[in-house]
């Protein structure tokens, strides 16, 4: 793991006048939007499935290089909605086995799992990204009460913790993704039916897929702010940016 006052320091290592980033904008332009074009924009008399692939892929592409100008660095959500939209395109036109698919569906969130576990050995843990921003809590006045309080290390572990819970809630999504795409999708690729499938698969996800893992998500969100609250002695008012 990091050095014990690495992880404390990241959360005031933002330059003060860079914009932060909207992350719901950013997993929504990357990872949302395209698969719902491959799905519900493919048949000939909407898009059709190579035209829907090139839009698909516009959003990703756009909002990593809008990114990458803005930010001098790439967005790996943007690189991911890539492979997986042009993943998700190329097996549709070569018509290849359902199976292929299903992985290709398990494996995006079991790589963000994966790398959110990773990245608990680099400067930047994806903790932050998902959970302890900016954007959602006065990050500053958690390192000073932290500071204060001698309490880095046991800071340091509580992340530790609530990444593995984070990338559980990946775990469990990849495992429900490859599943419903194994029962839903039996069509042949590259047909009508086979169109329609992906859709009523897109439309269950939420109740399947994205409901379980928000839950994992909600309890992981509670284990953050009793561990901050324990370690800082801030309430939730304090800690959370009022907008």
């Amino acid at each position: 793991m990091q050095d014990q006052d690495s992880t404390t320091s990241d959360l005031a290592d933002s330059p003060p006048n860079q914009k932060q980033e909207n992350q719901l904008l950013s997993l929504a332009c990357n990872l949302v939007i395209p698969p719902l074009i491959l799905t519900m924009l493919s048949d000939p008399e909407y898009l059709g499935i190579k035209l829907a692939i090139i839009v698909a892929l516009a959003f990703p592409i756009i909002y990593g290089a809008h990114y990458l100008l803005d930010r001098g660095k790439l967005n790996p959500f943007s690189a991911l909605g890539i492979i997986s939209v042009g993943l998700t395109g190329g097996i549709s036109l070569m018509e290849l086995d359902v199976s292929y698919i299903a992985i290709k569906e398990a494996a995006v969130p079991a790589i963000i799992g994966l790398a959110t576990l990773i990245s608990l050995k680099t400067s930047q843990p994806l903790i932050h990204t998902f959970l302890l921003n900016d954007n959602i809590f006065e990050t500053k006045k958690i390192n000073q009460a932290l500071q204060e309080n001698s309490a880095e290390a046991a800071f340091d572990k509580l992340l530790v913790n609530a990444s593995w819970i984070l990338a559980g809630s990946f775990l469990l999504s990849s495992i429900l993704n490859y599943a419903l795409a194994v029962i839903i999708l039996t069509a042949d690729p590259g047909t009508v039916a086979w169109n329609e499938q992906l859709g009523k698969m897109t439309a269950l996800s939420f109740p399947v897929i994205a409901l379980p893992a928000t839950l994992v998500l909600v309890a992981d969100m509670f284990y953050l702010f009793r561990g901050i609250t324990r370690l800082t002695g801030m309430s939730i008012e304090d800690m959370l940016k009022q907008k």
